[in-house]
This record gives C-alpha cells, sequence and structure tokens, in this order.
C-alpha cells in the first residue's frame, strides 16, 4: 500500500520495508525521529499501511458477511422444519454485543484524524450515525411466531422432541445455535481463531506504548497541546478517554464543549505535525513482525481457520470460489 504525502511541501522518496510500501519524507518541521527510514508520513488514516496481524484474523468485512452468512443458515434450518415462509432477517433487536462493537470499530485505534470532525464533533460522533446503526442493525422481517421462536431457539421444545410440520428432533439451542454450528463447520480451533490474534495485537499494542520511541513521541505530542492551552495528557488515547467528554451521558457519545473541540483539534494538530502516528504504526510494525516470525505455526493455523469459515460463508451467500 502506497502512503499518500502530506502536502506540497514535503519531498521524499519510496522504499519498500518487509515487504510494506511507506513513504519516507525529509521535512525540516518533523523531530528527526519522525522522518526516519521506515516511519510512514501519517496525515489521515488513508495514510496508515495494514499491520501485519490485521491480515491474520477476521476483518469487519469477514464480521459482517459471516453475519449474513449465519441468517442465510438459519433461514435454511427453519424451511427443513417446514416453516417455508420464515424471513431472512426476523423481526428481532440485534444483540447488545452487535451495537456496542458498531460503535467501537468507528474510531481508529489512532485517535481521530480529521480536522472538519475534530472542530465539529470533538470526541464524539454525529448523534444522526446512531440512528443509521441501529436501522441498519434492526430487525427488518416479521417477529417469528410463537412456534416457529421454539424452533428457532430451542426453547419450550425438550431435547429430542419433534417440531415443525416434519417431525424432526429440533438440534441443541435450536436453528439459531445450528446456524452458528455450520457456520463453523470445520474449524479446528474457534476460540483461536476469534481471539488469538486480537489478545496478541492488545498485548503488543501494550508493549508499544511503553517503548520509549513511542513514548517519546507522545512527550512530544502532549507538550505541543499543553502549549496550545489544554490539558497535559500522556498519550492521544488518553486524551480521548478523557472521561470528562462523557461523563453522565448514556448513549456513548461526548458533551461537545468547547474544552472538548479545543482539545480535539489541538490533538489532531499536534499528531500530524509531528507524525505521532507515524512513529506509532512504525514501532508496532516492527513488534507485530516480531510477533508472526515467533509463532508462525500458530499464525498459519489461524488463517487455515480463517480460510474454512470464508468457504462456508461463499457457499451459504451462493457464491463461486474464488479463481486460483
Amino acid at each position: 500500500m502506497k502512503v499518500r504525502a502530506g502536502g506540497s511541501a514535503l519531498a521524499g522518496l519510496v522504499l519498500v520495508v518487509c515487504g510494506v510500501v511507506v513513504a519516507v519524507f525529509s521535512d525540516d518541521a518533523l523531530p528527526g525521529y519522525a522522518g526516519e527510514s521506515g516511519v510512514p508520513r501519517v496525515t489521515s488514516e488513508r495514510d496508515l499501511p495494514e499491520l501485519p496481524l490485521a491480515a491474520q484474523e477476521l476483518s469487519d468485512r469477514d464480521h459482517e458477511r459471516m453475519v449474513r452468512a449465519q441468517a442465510h443458515l438459519v433461514q435454511q434450518c427453519m424451511r427443513s422444519y417446514g416453516f417455508a415462509d420464515f424471513p431472512l432477517n426476523p423481526g428481532r433487536p440485534a444483540p447488545m454485543s452487535q451495537q456496542v462493537t458498531m460503535t467501537a470499530v468507528s474510531v481508529s485505534p489512532y485517535g481521530i484524524f480529521d480536522l472538519g470532525q475534530a472542530r465539529r464533533w470533538g470526541y464524539g460522533f454525529d448523534p444522526r450515525r446512531t440512528a443509521e446503526w441501529d436501522a441498519e442493525a434492526g430487525p427488518k422481517g416479521r417477529a417469528p411466531t410463537q412456534r416457529e421462536d421454539e424452533v428457532l431457539t430451542g426453547y419450550g421444545t425438550p431435547v429430542g422432541g419433534k417440531a415443525g410440520e416434519r417431525g424432526r428432533e429440533v438440534p441443541e439451542g435450536g436453528c439459531d445455535a445450528e446456524g452458528a454450528r455450520r457456520l463453523m463447520e470445520g474449524v479446528e480451533d474457534e476460540e483461536r481463531l476469534l481471539g488469538y490474534a486480537s489478545r496478541r495485537t492488545q498485548e503488543i499494542d501494550r508493549a508499544v506504548a511503553k517503548d520509549e520511541r513511542v513514548r517519546r513521541a507522545f512527550r512530544d505530542w502532549s507538550r505541543c497541546v499543553e502549549g496550545k492551552g489544554f490539558k497535559e495528557y500522556e498519550s492521544p488515547v488518553a486524551a480521548f478517554h478523557d472521561k470528562a467528554w462523557r461523563a453522565g451521558r448514556k448513549d456513548g457519545n461526548t458533551w461537545r464543549g468547547e474544552r472538548e473541540l479545543g482539545t480535539a483539534v489541538a490533538d489532531v494538530e499536534c499528531k500530524k505535525k509531528l507524525n505521532t502516528v507515524g512513529v506509532w504504526w512504525a514501532v508496532s510494525n516492527e513488534k507485530q513482525r516480531a510477533e508472526m516470525r515467533d509463532n508462525k505455526a500458530k499464525y498459519a493455523a489461524v488463517r487455515e481457520d480463517r480460510d474454512r469459515v470464508r468457504a462456508t460463508v461463499r457457499e451459504a451467500l451462493g457464491e463461486a470460489p474464488p479463481e486460483k
């Protein structure tokens, strides 16, 4: 992935570092360490190359497709019990975990980059997006009948009991659980697939935050924000998670007061000026590549299970396998 230049005053060259194309710039305004070889110039999320571990696990797009595929598998199961008109997306509210996930993934791990967003929404978000998320996650079809719900969930029907027009036994947990099982069919280790890379990423992130190169970048960023008249924070993450912004709110948004908006703008301006995220990314990239070298077999196993799930999803959605 080629990193885009942050401005016309920057002169630079392109290098390939461990298979990742990064742009290395010379800019008198940057601290020396922020323009070193292998440190991309980052002024927006578009400038961020993908980190190595992100490619090892299921992506946000994978999870979205898995939700769709599981809906198809559940519908197939329900139809096999004689409920021919069972809807693909029955009228049941989305699980809270799904709603929380949609909110969480809306923000980059490095915080906010867009000055327009910072000026208008601070560390929060456009309230209209909540309605969009709710509409997307909300029910689209009719609600299940009582008899359908018994087969769908397995509640109300004893194990080994009969259900549906065809008198078949209800699978444990109903068609909901059966759809989930079919989605993971052939997977060697479901827990490893869904959590190993994420857990290791979190552990590495903690190590990255303690790395002296990142700590130096955070100190410079913090002085920059403080120099603009705002509170001293340990890191951009600490600024984003300042409890003052969300105190007393129940919707996950912020109050967007003058202090919050000013801090958010200073945060973005200082990250861009000092290339804070470029340094942050470079250290993460280094540590994640070391992690993969040290655990090749585990990541190979994760990828194999991931590919099995992707194949099941394609089949459930009626898609042709990819060309080799």
